[in-house]
């Protein structure tokens, strides 16, 4: 078992508005370790992007701040360190890709001088140096011809060559952790695939540890060695990317599994949504917060936030359903409960057991 890098425990994190308090992320924990990719899934406003901005201090405080948890990187704890402590770890230690190349590039600043940033204030590293690092690591990420490109400004490059240049950025100062927020949401396949395949080959070339944040279940399933899905600012499930797709413990995560197609599903067939919106995180639900939406929803879903079941070593789920008197159903079936009757709670007497 590979040492742990990143340790996040019961992180609350929640940013003061007009409106009220709004509860972005709470009660997350999760691990990171060397050398392996890490995906978090969820729908947008899950708080994926929230909780890996919090591990480099990137949400602005405030009006955001830090309700309670803790993140340890190294041992260190991050969340009571200062910008200036905070400036040593950002980029040399831990990398950041953003979502939108686009806009995330500085449109007044060559490529060059945007990847040489990083080094602006770190004391050992001659101006030359500095180029030659630049130099090697746009190569790195396969941007031909990198003399040209250093020279060049954001708008004279594709698309590709964007997202490549922001990897180059992330990856300059040799980092231990890369968080990747949806690194591909702009591109076209082609592109897509080509910008994962590199991820990947640099987490074997660098044993560099991944962070990698998306959508997309197949992405998960082609990059991740362990995936954490996230609904309401909460963690549904966790586990290896094996478990969560073929021991599928969370109605939530099965909605999502069930709501994209496969190379099986035929024109005609449809695909299931998951109805409903997400909950209000002002006033986020006393129960689990995926029970409005839930077809298999118990009265005590609605009353008492889900205890975290532990399935296996890796594994984890924080549902109702994982209680030894809840009904049997097959989260996988619509409306399905281990009898063959249809229902949207399976009800039973154990079920109203569980209410108790």
């Amino acid at each position: 078992m590979a040492n742990n890098i990143l340790e996040i425990k019961n992180l609350e994190f929640s940013f003061r508005t007009y409106g009220g308090v709004v509860k972005s992320v709470r009660d997350v924990s999760f691990n990171v370790r060397e050398g392996e990719i890490l995906g978090i899934v969820g729908e947008s406003g899950c708080g994926k992007s929230v909780t890996s901005q919090c591990i480099l201090r990137l949400n602005p405080e405030p009006p955001g701040f830090f309700a309670g948890g803790s993140i340890k990187y190294k041992g260190e704890e991050i969340t009571t360190k200062t910008d200036r402590e905070m400036r040593k770890i950002r980029g040399m230690e831990i990398g950041f890709i953003f979502q939108d190349p686009m806009t995330s590039l500085n449109p007044t600043m060559t490529i060059g001088k945007q990847i040489e940033e990083i080094f602006v204030g770190r004391k050992g590293i001659s101006p030359k140096e500095v180029k030659e690092r630049a130099l090697e690591i746009l190569k790195l990420v396969g941007i031909n011809e990198p003399e040209r490109r250093y020279k060049q400004y954001p708008h004279e490059l594709s698309g590709g060559m964007k997202q490549r240049v922001m990897i180059a950025i992330a990856l300059v100062g040799k980092p231990s952790i890369i968080i990747a927020d949806e690194p591909t949401t702009s591109l076209d396949v082609t592109i897509e695939a080509q910008i994962l395949d590199l991820l990947m080959d640099l987490r074997r070339q660098m044993n560099t540890s991944i962070i990698l944040i998306t959508h997309d279940l197949g992405v998960i399933a082609k990059m991740c060695d362990r995936v954490l899905v996230m609904y309401g600012g909460k963690v549904a499930e966790k586990g290896t990317v094996e478990e969560i797709f073929y021991e599928t413990a969370h109605p939530y995560t099965a909605g999502l599994i069930k709501s994209i197609a496969t190379l099986d599903t035929s024109k005609d067939q449809k695909l299931v949504p998951i109805d409903g919106t997400p909950p209000d995180l002002f006033a986020p639900p006393v129960g689990c917060p995926f029970a409005a939406r839930c077809e298999f929803a118990m009265q005590i879903c609605y009353e008492k936030q889900p205890e975290n079941y532990q399935i296996s070593e890796e594994h984890m789920c924080a549902c109702w359903l994982r209680h030894e008197y809840a009904p049997r159903v097959d989260i996988m079936k619509r409306g399905m409960d281990g009898s063959g009757e249809t229902g949207a709670a399976g009800e039973t007497s154990q079920s109203e057991e569980v209410r108790a």
